[in-house]
């Protein structure tokens, strides 16, 4: 019995969905109620087209979603990886090389969701998802 429970990659699988996704969609939630006005700013001063700012509301609310619910997850996970990777250009490329005041990496929330994201995607969503078929897409 313990030993099932201690290999149980599909329930492994489930933990780093809800934690990558389920965080995520807080960052979501917040720019859904204050507003994401700031995203577009920073775009169009890294010379990129301002109507990009929409993808916060792909990357942070429903691919967040679909990553915790476990379907089209895979997609979803390079979407959320995508915009982690948006957000380390356009706001912490300063950043990259540094340590915060307690001598942790400077970007290391940035860096959970990223490799998180990633990970998602090359473990798949796992038999605990709403889409259990497996394949490209899960």
């Amino acid at each position: 019995m313990m030993d099932r429970l201690v290999s149980n990659n599909d329930l492994g699988k489930l933990l780093i969905r809800l934690s990558v996704g389920g965080l995520m969609l807080f960052h979501g939630v917040n720019k859904l109620q204050h507003g994401y006005g700031f995203v577009e700013q920073m775009l169009l001063k890294a010379h990129l087209p301002g109507y990009l700012s929409h993808g916060i509301l792909l990357g942070e609310l429903l691919a967040p979603l679909f990553i915790i619910l476990g379907i089209f997850t895979r997609p979803a996970a390079l979407i959320e990886a995508f915009v982690m990777v948006m957000a380390v250009y356009l706001v912490h490329t300063g950043q990259l090389y540094s340590l915060g005041d307690h001598g942790a990496y400077a970007l290391e929330v940035q860096a959970f969701y990223l490799f998180g994201s990633l990970a998602i995607f090359f473990f798949g969503a796992g038999r605990y998802s709403f889409s259990r078929g497996g394949g490209l897409w899960n």
